[in-house]
């Protein structure tokens, strides 16, 4: 009998294989607060595969900004079907790459405005903040917080998108004075780390007064962890809105699925997610709204955002400006 049995678990084992074989795969970058335990990547996946007929596959690539450096080096090779985690200061740069692909998304958004990219589809908002503990007298606007002894911890912006939003932050409010903003601001900073986890964690464990953040920081430490002593500094200034993208590769060998994906992630199934995963504003509100504790939240008086056809120029203008003054 123990042909007969070998020959049967060849079989199965063939069979299973088959079957895995059949199942298409769509692989997603993104960053890696997304595929984190916490993020919004598990539940997500459950949902899409749950209509989709496929195995979605998350690959954190780091922070924001990493992924379009990664996509760059692998070009037409890439093994993404999909990029998840771009915003507009990155999205006229990786057009220009040729490596992205029209989407057919048609939706109305609820981002503060006007969406027209052809080429990538937004899943979320916010504002960028220096969140701060109960304790602390917040400064009012840059200037203020250069003046003060308070100490923050902030991101690289050539692998971060937050990092990158404060550069477009200061240089969007200040112009030509954004180099002395960067000069006074050089001894509150304690550390640049390379991604938001890293630099948010730092200053939970108290390594610092203030991190770089959202103004929807503080939902989560009120919605998941009732604690609320945490807050958005409202600036005088105004504040960087930050509109978060994906797009298709044009090389993508599930074209068809990703185009699925992209569709999916304007629907409830993943906007509703969002708020609570990843404590951003959805791109398309809910039917249930947003969860309570948002109403809290600070509301910036001016939003401020550079156009993504400026944002490249004036990106590589505003990096050369912060290398310099933090090399002091």
């Amino acid at each position: 009998m123990k042909p007969i049995h070998l020959a049967a678990g060849v079989l199965a084992a063939t069979v299973a294989t088959t079957a895995q074989a059949e199942t298409p795969v769509l692989t997603v970058y993104t960053y890696d607060s997304f595929v984190s335990d916490w993020g919004p990547g598990p539940v997500i996946e459950k949902a899409f595969e749950e209509v989709c007929d496929c195995d979605l596959q998350f690959v954190g690539t780091g922070d924001g900004a990493a992924l379009l450096a990664r996509v760059k080096l692998e070009g037409a090779r890439s093994d993404a079907d999909v990029v998840l985690g771009l915003d507009t200061n990155l999205t006229a740069a990786a057009t220009a790459t040729g490596l992205f692909a029209p989407h057919s998304v048609d939706v109305a958004y609820d981002v503060p405005m006007e969406w027209t990219d052809p080429n990538f589809v937004p899943f979320d908002w916010g504002y960028f903040a220096f969140v701060y503990n109960d304790g602390i007298t917040p400064p009012k606007n840059f200037r203020e917080l250069a003046d003060s002894d308070l100490k923050i911890v902030i991101q690289d912006p050539r692998s971060s998108t937050p990092g990158l939003g404060l550069l477009m932050w200061v240089k969007a409010a200040y112009g030509d004075e954004a180099p002395e903003i960067w000069a006074g601001l050089a001894d509150n900073i304690v550390t640049v780390t390379k991604g938001w986890s890293e630099s948010y964690g730092l200053f939970l464990e108290g390594e610092a007064d203030m991190a770089l953040s959202y103004t929807t920081s503080p939902a989560y430490h009120l919605i998941a962890e009732e604690d609320a002593t945490k807050h958005a500094a409202p600036f005088s200034e105004g504040h960087y809105l930050q509109v978060e993208v994906a797009g298709k590769l044009a090389n993508s060998d599930q074209p068809e699925l990703a185009d699925k994906f992209l569709e999916f992630m304007v629907t409830d199934a993943f906007q509703s997610a969002i708020p609570t995963t990843n404590w951003m504003y959805p791109a398309v509100t809910p039917k249930d709204g947003l969860p309570e504790g948002f109403e809290t939240l600070i509301t910036p008086e001016t939003a401020l955002l550079v156009p993504s056809d400026d944002a490249p120029a004036l990106r590589d203008e505003a990096l050369q400006e912060w290398l310099q003054a933090l090399s002091k």
